[in-house]
C-alpha cells in the first residue's frame, strides 16, 4: 500500500513524541511504500541517519509554515501556534502529493494530542486519527498539593482543551476518522463527545525489540538495600512528591529512592524529602545519560511512577521490559498498560489516602521478594505480548488492511 503519514514531531533514536513518529515510520515502511510528512528542523537529524541506514521504502518531505524552523522549546504559546499553522500546510502539501502518488491511506501519527486538527482528514482516502490523548486530568482533590504555577498550568490546559474540542475543524476530524485511536478511556469519551464514532483504545507507546533485549538483560540487583526508583521531568503533575511521602511514610529499614531528571519541582521535592528526614535515602540524580539510567534501572528493585495525567507511561514499559514490578495510580495510560500481573495500582481519591496506599505498597513490594518476582516476569511476558514495534507493526498492518478494502 501507499501510505502517507503525518508525524510533526519525528526524529532517530529518541523517545516520546519523537520516538513515535520516527518508530511508526520505519515500521510501517517494513511493509508498505511510505510518504512522512514533517518538520524541516527534523531533517538535521533524519537524513544523516538514513544516509547510514538507507530505507528505501520510505520517503519524507520536509517543511515549515514560513520557513519557521525553530525547535520552540520553552515558547509553548509560540509552539501551539506554529503546530496549528503546519496542519493547515500539510493539508496543502499532501493534497499535491495525492495527485501524483494517489494514497491508499493516511495516518495523523504526532503530536499524540486529540484537541488539535489534522487536515489530512480532508483527503479522500480513508484516513486514521493517532493515537491521540491528552483527555486525562489530575484529580481536583490534588490540586491542593500545586503551588500555584501549577494549578495555573492546569487551568490553562483545561482552558486549551475546551476551546481545541470546540474548535470545528477538529470536531470535523473526528467525524471524517475512518477511525480514531485515543490512548485512555478519558480521551475515548471526549473523542466520541466531539462526533467520533470509530473510537478505539489504544496506546502509542511501545519499544524496539533492541531496547526489549536490552532492558531484559538487566541483571537483578542485590536484595539488600531494597531501591525504589522513578525516571521522569520533575513536574507538578508527574506527583514525585506522593511518593516521596509515601516513601517517608513507610519507613522501611535498608531502603533508598533514587529519582532521575530535572524541572521545576526540583528544589520543591528536595525540600519536602529533607523536611521529612529522608534526604539520605532520597537521592536526586538530576539529568543522567540513559545508559546510566538503564544501569540505575538494574540496581533497583521497584520501578514508581505516581503521575497524574499521563497519557502513555515510557518508563513504565522500560521498567516492565526489565522485570521490575511498577507502582503508580489507577489514572492515565499507566492504568491501561499495568495489570495485577505486572505491578500495583494504587486508587487515586486523595493526597492524603493516596500516600497511604502507596506506603503499604512499598513496604509490601519491599519485603516480599517472591512477589517482586512473579511482578517482574509478568511485566516482561506483557511487554512481549502487547508492547513490542512488531506488534504495533502487525495490528496496524490488519487495520490498514481492512480500511483500504472497505473503501474499494
Amino acid at each position: 500500500m501507499k501510505i502517507l503519514l503525518s508525524a510533526f514531531a519525528c526524529e532517530p533514536e529518541l523517545g516520546s513524541e519523537e520516538g513515535v513518529g520516527w518508530n511508526t515510520a520505519v515500521e510501517t515502511a517494513k511493509a508498505n511504500e511510505v510518504w512522512v510528512l514533517t518538520r524541516g528542523f527534523c531533517q538535521h537529524s533524519i537524513d544523516p541517519y538514513l544516509a547510514r541506514n538507507p530505507i528505501p521504502n520510505l520517503h519524507f518531505v520536509y517543511f515549515e509554515p514560513f520557513g519557521w524552523s525553530e525547535d520552540w522549546k520553552g515558547r509553548q504559546g509560540l509552539l501551539t501556534l506554529h503546530y496549528y499553522l503546519w496542519q493547515i500546510w500539510a493539508y496543502f502539501v499532501a493534497r499535491q502529493l495525492h495527485k501524483k502518488v494517489q494514497f491508499d491511506l493516511a495516518r495523523h501519527v504526532t503530536y499524540v494530542r486529540y484537541w488539535n486538527p489534522s487536515f489530512l482528514s480532508l483527503l479522500p482516502i480513508p484516513f486514521v486519527w493517532g493515537p491521540v490523548g491528552g483527555g486525562e486530568s489530575a484529580p481536583r482533590s490534588f490540586w491542593q498539593d500545586f503551588r500555584w504555577r501549577g494549578k495555573a498550568y492546569e487551568l490553562l490546559r483545561d482552558i486549551a482543551r475546551f476551546c481545541g474540542e470546540h474548535d470545528p475543524f477538529t470536531r470535523l476530524t473526528a467525524r471524517r476518522s475512518a477511525i480514531a485511536l485515543v490512548t485512555t478511556e478519558q480521551s475515548a469519551e471526549r473523542m466520541r463527545l466531539m462526533g467520533g464514532t470509530a473510537v478505539q483504545v489504544c496506546s502509542e507507546a511501545a519499544l524496539s525489540q533492541a531496547d526489549i533485549a536490552a532492558l531484559d538483560a538487566l541483571p537483578l540487583p542485590p536484595a539488600k538495600p531494597i531501591r525504589f526508583i522513578s525516571v521522569g521531568r520533575l513536574l507538578h503533575w508527574k506527583a514525585y512528591h506522593l511518593a516521596v511521602k509515601a516513601f517517608a511514610a513507610a519507613n522501611l529499614p535498608d531502603a533508598e529512592y533514587w529519582i532521575f531528571g530535572n524541572g521545576p519541582e526540583n528544589q520543591a521535592l528536595q525540600d519536602l524529602a529533607a523536611s521529612l528526614g529522608v534526604s539520605n535515602t532520597v537521592k536526586f540524580w538530576g539529568r543522567v545519560p540513559r545508559p546510566v539510567v538503564m544501569e540505575s534501572l538494574g540496581k533497583s528493585h521497584v520501578l514508581v511512577h505516581p503521575s497524574l495525567h499521563d497519557s502513555g507511561g515510557w518508563t513504565c514499559l522500560e521498567g516492565m521490559a526489565a522485570g521490575r514490578p511498577i507502582l503508580c495510580l489507577n489514572l492515565g495510560g499507566p492504568n491501561m498498560q499495568i495489570t495485577s500481573e505486572t505491578g500495583i495500582k494504587v486508587n487515586a481519591q486523595n493526597p492524603t489516602q493516596t500516600v497511604h496506599d502507596l506506603a503499604i505498597a512499598m513496604e509490601q513490594l519491599a519485603t516480599d521478594p517472591k512477589l517482586r518476582s512473579q511482578l517482574g516476569q509478568g511485566g516482561k511476558a506483557r511487554i512481549q505480548a502487547m508492547f513490542g514495534w512488531p506488534v504495533k507493526r502487525q495490528f496496524f498492518e490488519d487495520l490498514y488492511q481492512q480500511l483500504v478494502e472497505s473503501n474499494v
